[in-house]
């Protein structure tokens, strides 16, 4: 086995060898809520030294911070020396991001059920939705590292 089919160092410090990501199932379900009602920009972020397989893990992007689109990456030296992290965006993770159940829904499905119902009820429904977003991770997500797309394979914990 190669250095770099263990994982190990080879020289390449881009993502170029990168076949695989890790992210728990958990992680995908906030970081996808947290996208979807606010205005933060949360991802999944694959940080260097990049191996075979990495870890991607929940990432609030500052608001100052440039970033190229989520799925992308930049490189803070334009020879590749120095790479920057992987940014994922949460919905290419998921095979079909379902709507999120809004509050008013909740109340209009249970029009005559008292505010602590309707709260019980709107927990339900966001618990519900977490649990398929959970269960939706895809198997494989297109990168964009330094300027080249290619298809990694995903592998969901928890």
């Amino acid at each position: 086995m190669t250095e770099e089919e263990s994982g190990g160092p080879t020289g390449d410090a881009g993502g170029g060898r990168i076949r695989s990501i890790a992210v728990h199932r958990e992680d995908v379900a906030s970081a996808l809520e947290a996208t979807l009602r606010s205005d933060r920009e949360v991802v999944l972020r694959v940080t260097p030294p990049f191996s075979g397989r990495m870890r991607a893990r929940l990432h609030a992007i500052d608001p100052g911070t440039a970033v190229e689109d989520a799925g992308g990456s930049e490189t803070s030296d334009r020879d590749g020396a120095s790479p920057s992290p992987i940014h994922v965006d949460p919905r290419d993770l998921v095979a079909e991001v379902p709507p999120y159940p809004e509050v008013d829904e909740t109340a209009a499905a249970h029009p005559d059920a008292d505010v602590e119902t309707r709260r019980e009820r709107h927990a339900e429904a966001v618990e519900a939705w977490r649990e398929r977003v959970r269960e939706s991770v895809v198997d494989a997500v297109e990168l964009d590292v330094a300027g080249d797309s290619r298809a990694v394979d995903v592998t969901a914990l928890g």
